[in-house]
């Protein structure tokens, strides 16, 4: 028996050396570095500044948690200020001179386009917490934001069907994600029906600031006698002169109501909203939403942040959903390996702030709720619709004839974005690249 005891507690002993060598090891190897790439600058700064602020508060939330694998999380900030090409050169930076294992940033869909081939060269991941397009989907990217069947399709279903509109003002700013959704909802709309002369389409450049002449445009096409709604793409500081502009014409919510996709609590900040009560938005997740997940997050946000007036918005929640999902891939995968991580994501499941979970898709987007608010006089919106289910990203749009047969599904034995359900082939410039 006393031989008995003697090996077990050697045997205790030297697990107990090799878990301290093992932590140590762990501590030996550094911290693990996350990428925050925004706009703290130029014309995105309105909506992005925020974002790297949440990323900075949910890395230092888990690091008081003890961090993960035993390592301490270092954040690296990088301002893209609102410049492209800037963006893939700041992108490569992240991961040849800093050395991250995950990026979290972005906000326009040109800036993803810019950046998409260095995270394919380099085998990076991106998690891109914004709105989009659809059309896309890439092996090394996740994209947390809503696609068009989550966000865009939804609210166009709720101004026909609760507002009684039939006329059309798709307004946007002129880059790839305003264009590719209009294209998207120009087809659904006259698939429903809708003539073309009922369709009225106008881009403007990044930052515009004189909205007189197309605001009076708006109101010359909204009186013809049809109920008629813009639906606003228009992204940055564009929308603090536009939705002023509103309210100097007398553009009221009840005669031609405006959703927008790009504007939230954030944007509404800097505004005076008194003449914009009764616009919309549309997205996944309102600060005003009443759940005890949400009520706990604004509360570590206003702590961390030193200020009950910051307002929380639906890219936060976004980033929120990001990080911990990929916080549980890597506890999952037990490395942050870029091939391992892409590999443990799909399925991973973690809490929403309104009361629900996220799931990653094969197809590298996650399930959400859509939820229609509407813009009160403190800045804040209430809730007017909401599907019943969660709705699952849809990467290539039903709606057009060339995206209705791709499908995408990074797992075996499809491993592919764009797979064609016809020719049962893969597109090749998204075919997997292991």
């Amino acid at each position: 028996m006393r031989g008995m005891r003697r090996t077990l507690i050697a045997g205790i002993a030297a697990s107990l050396l090799v878990s301290a060598a093992g932590s140590a090891a762990a501590q030996d190897e550094g911290p693990i570095k996350v990428g925050v790439l925004h706009s703290l600058s130029g014309t995105m700064a309105i909506s992005e500044t925020t974002l790297k602020d949440v990323m900075l508060m949910l890395i230092e939330e888990q690091n008081k948690k003890g961090g993960l694998l035993g390592r301490q999380l270092e954040p690296v900030v990088i301002d893209i200020a609102s410049d492209w090409p800037l963006a893939a050169e700041k992108a490569r930076e992240m991961y040849e001179v800093n050395g991250v294992d995950a990026v979290f940033g972005c906000w326009t869909s040109v800036c993803r386009k810019s950046v998409l081939p260095v995270f394919e060269e380099l085998n990076g991941l991106l998690f891109y917490p914004v709105q989009y397009e659809g059309e896309e989907s890439q092996r090394n990217v996740f994209y947390t934001g809503a696609s068009p069947n989550q966000q865009a399709i939804p609210a166009v279903d709720y101004l026909m069907n609760e507002e009684g509109v039939e006329r059309w003002v798709l307004a946007g700013t002129d880059y790839v994600y305003p264009q590719t959704t209009n294209k998207i909802l120009e087809a659904y709309l006259q698939d429903a029906g809708v003539a073309p002369e009922d369709i009225m389409i106008n881009y403007t450049p990044f930052g515009h600031s004189d909205w007189q002449t197309i605001v009076s445009e708006i109101k010359a096409f909204g009186s013809s006698g049809k109920k008629t709604a813009v639906v606003s793409t228009i992204n940055g500081d564009a929308n603090v002169p536009f939705y002023r502009e509103l309210g100097n014409q007398g553009v009221d919510a009840a005669d031609i109501p405006v959703v927008a996709f790009s504007v939230g609590e954030e944007e509404l900040a800097g505004l005076d909203t008194s003449p914009l009560v009764g616009h919309l938005a549309a997205w996944n997740y309102f600060m005003s939403v009443d759940t005890p997940e949400n009520a706990e997050f604004i509360e570590t946000w206003h702590a961390f942040i030193g200020s009950e007036e910051r307002v929380t918005n639906d890219p936060m929640e976004a980033h929120y959903i990001g990080f911990n999902m990929w916080v549980g891939a890597v506890e999952k995968a037990g490395t942050t390996d870029a091939d391992a991580v892409i590999d443990a994501i799909v399925g991973v499941e973690v809490p929403n702030l309104t009361g629900g979970t996220a799931v990653m898709l094969p197809n590298h987007h996650i399930t959400k709720p859509v939820l229609i608010g509407e813009i009160q006089d403190d800045g804040q919106f209430d809730v007017v619709w909401e599907t019943e289910d969660l709705v699952p990203g849809d990467a290539w749009s039903d709606f057009l004839p060339e995206s209705a047969v791709l499908e995408a599904d990074w797992t075996a034995p499809i491993n592919c974005g764009n797979y064609n359900t016809q020719t049962q082939t893969c597109g090749g410039a998204q075919a997997a690249a292991n």
